[in-house]
């Protein structure tokens, strides 16, 4: 069974007019069970956290400003999200549905987080609508919990995975692969094991090329145990902010290269929404939607 960490506050308003789209969360979720890709029955609800699981990832004085309220304005801008005790409790509760996903992956071969994807977020500060780096905790959940020694972090949201990068720069039990937008958002890059910068306005053949190559070489190289995906969607043409020029079926085709690797060779994945800022919010609900029909095809 396809099991989906969903939660309630996902779908927690920010401020009127905020450009990050909380509401296509709960929209998500409407969508996939009016059209019978999924019922009550694939979705489970995280709880927040434990701290003992952050704090493998992040600095006990960051955890303490979050938890206390006491980031600074700077601190608070850089993240691009006000900041609340609630904003904060669903950070909590997105970061563990992703380390539950893990379990249910090693069950199912894969579980999906509505949210999460997270890969702004630093060892010691957020940045880029990301307080805690959700792959970050998950993947040294399986490290420090379950003794994995070789997980591959496939990111293919439109935006380099700094943080991610940065957090696992010294671990070689994780392998991080950025494939991104070269001339987007972050504009100093951090280093991963391995980034593919893509040009402007990249098409589909294009796109699904290079991604087709790479994960080939890296399954080969790696021989990963775990793979957590980041399937943000903000690769769409339609993207406000993503540059690149895919179609919704491009971008499907991109998640069945994914699942169909991660299946063939047996290998658990979890997977975490991303981005995607469309100016038509059924364009990102449509896109983030083949994620999951995908999922469901290839493991049910």
């Amino acid at each position: 069974m396809l099991k989906i960490a969903y939660h309630e506050c996902y779908g927690h308003p920010v401020e009127e007019g905020h450009r990050f789209p909380m509401d296509k969360y709960p929209l998500l979720v409407e969508q996939l069970i009016y059209e019978g890709t999924i019922s009550d029955k694939n979705l489970f609800k995280p709880t927040p956290v434990n701290p003992e699981f952050v704090l493998t990832t992040h600095t006990e004085e960051y955890w303490k400003k979050l938890i206390e309220q006491t980031l600074t304005y700077h601190e608070a801008r850089k993240i691009g999200l006000p900041m609340s005790e609630d904003l904060i409790l669903r950070e909590l509760i997105i970061t563990q549905g992703t380390v539950d996903c893990t379990e249910f992956a090693l069950q199912y071969g894969v579980a999906m987080n509505i949210a999460g994807g997270t890969h702004h977020a630093y060892t010691d500060h957020g940045e880029g609508f990301c307080i805690l780096n959700d792959f970050g905790v998950a993947a040294n959940y399986l490290i420090n919990q379950k003794a994995f020694s070789r997980i591959l972090i496939i990111d293919l949201d439109v935006h380099q995975g700094n943080g991610t990068a940065e957090i696992f720069k010294n671990n070689q039990k994780v392998f991080t692969f950025s494939m991104h937008g070269a001339n987007n958002y972050p504009m100093h890059k951090e280093k991963s094991d391995l980034d593919i910068a893509l040009n402007d306005n990249t098409s589909d053949s294009e796109y699904l090329s290079v991604l087709n190559k790479h994960i080939d070489e890296l399954f080969s190289s790696i021989e990963p145990e775990f793979v957590f995906y980041l399937s943000g969607v903000d690769i769409l043409k339609t993207d406000k902010l993503g540059k690149l020029g895919l179609s919704i079926q491009g971008c499907k085709e991109r998640d069945e290269i994914v699942f169909k690797k991660c299946s063939s060779s047996n290998i658990p994945v979890v997977v975490s929404m991303g981005g995607g800022y469309s100016k038509s919010l059924r364009f990102i609900i449509e896109a983030h939607a083949n994620t999951f029909r995908v999922a469901n095809n290839i493991y049910f």
